[in-house]
């Protein structure tokens, strides 16, 4: 069918939806890859079709990862683009298209891409990501939508300024779905900028609960809003700590509060959060200097496996 995709089957599909997480762009606080691994995770699925990497991908920057047991190699895994297929427990069909950011031919890979879409009669198409933002750990995480359809970024909310940012390939996919005519659009999660770094599991929640709206399907966010609630208990004990990073938290809070749709990069009068993401890195690694007793080591291996829990 084309010349990228390798289609290992044809299923039988009802309504649709194609969900999009390319890694390698924009995904503050490994959002959108801890909501597709537990959209996964969550439903039996086959493999639909697979791309070819040789054509797609710079092995120097995206290295294959070899497995030595006892000096035998045993294993050699390469970074694959794949399409899977599953059904949603409402009976939606959803396609999942999923693996590392070209880094080499974009236009072929969009177009045939599209193309495959269309063969498989894809009605919606939401891309999944998140961005960092000058928003508090302490309020719900927002979404903001993306789209060649006003209709359909206003019904995820977005922000109300013109901006140029770099595009990522889910962006050119997106352009190119609505000009096929396809329905596309982008879910964005605004993550704390101070936490971007870390884990950031209310935001893959959120971004999951936003896919469900907009998409009539159903998800189950409990494992994710279960580890929401934890991450957020070690964030808010480090801030307490500090009456600089508790002030700039009420600021955040008070910003948020009163100006809905706020500009990813109107930081106004904000302290930098360098010096706050610093400090919850070590606090994430244990390694609490000269914070005495703060922390609780226990806690602290339990946070640190919410990326692998995803």
């Amino acid at each position: 069918m084309t010349d990228l995709a390798s289609v290992h089957s044809w299923p039988t599909l009802e309504r649709p939806l194609l969900v999009t997480v390319m890694e390698g762009w924009i995904d503050a606080g490994a959002a959108a890859a801890a909501a597709v691994s537990t959209l996964l995770a969550s439903m039996p699925h086959d493999l639909v079709a697979t791309f070819d990497a040789d054509e797609l991908l710079d092995y120097r920057a995206r290295r294959p990862v070899l497995r030595i047991v006892n000096g035998v190699d045993t294993e050699l895994t390469w970074a694959e683009i794949r399409l899977h297929h599953a059904t949603n427990r409402t009976g939606r069909s959803v396609l999942l298209l999923t693996g590392p950011e070209p880094d080499m031919r974009w236009h072929r890979f969009v177009r045939e891409v599209v193309q495959l879409a269309a063969r498989l009669g894809v009605e919606l198409v939401v891309g999944l990501g998140a961005f960092p933002a000058p928003v508090p750990h302490t309020r719900p995480v927002r979404l903001v939508g993306t789209s060649t359809d006003s209709e359909l970024a206003g019904r995820v909310g977005y922000l109300p300024a013109g901006i140029d940012v770099p595009a990522g390939v889910q962006g050119a996919l997106e352009f190119a779905f609505g000009e096929a005519g396809i329905p596309a659009v982008g879910l964005w999660a605004r993550v704390p900028h101070y936490a971007s770094a870390m884990p950031y599991p209310a935001a893959s929640a959120a971004l999951l609960e936003g896919l469900a709206r907009i998409a009539a399907i159903e998800v189950d966010t409990t494992s994710l809003r279960t580890a929401a609630a934890a991450t957020n208990k070690q964030i808010q004990q480090l801030i307490a700590a500090s009456e600089e990073h508790s002030a700039m938290v009420h600021q955040l809070e008070q910003q948020h509060d009163q100006e809905e749709g706020m500009s990813a990069t109107d930081f106004g009068d904000l302290p930098s959060g360098d010096e706050i993401a610093a400090e919850l890195e070590r606090f994430l690694r244990g390694d609490r200097g000269d914070r005495g007793d703060r922390g609780d080591r226990g806690d602290l291996g339990d946070l640190g496996d919410l990326g692998d829990r995803g």
